[in-house]
């Protein structure tokens, strides 16, 4: 499932968590859902972190 339809479906269930509330199945997809998102972000954020190249050079002085 790409992310924009994870993110999707999670906010349909919890709309309808506040508007009714879930029922025990709706309840363990959520879940599902959530840990699938949060594994996701984490791995994207790894991968932004890894391509970032700390630069610490000195100015060249000029006199």
């Amino acid at each position: 499932m790409e992310m924009d339809q994870l993110i999707n479906r999670i906010n349909e269930l919890s709309r309808k968590n506040k508007s009714g509330g879930l029922n025990e199945q709706e309840l363990a997809e959520r879940d599902s859902l959530r840990k699938q998102y949060l594994s996701i972000f984490k791995r994207n954020f790894r991968d932004e972190l890894e391509r970032i190249e700390i630069v610490d050079e000195e100015p060249p002085m000029k006199h």
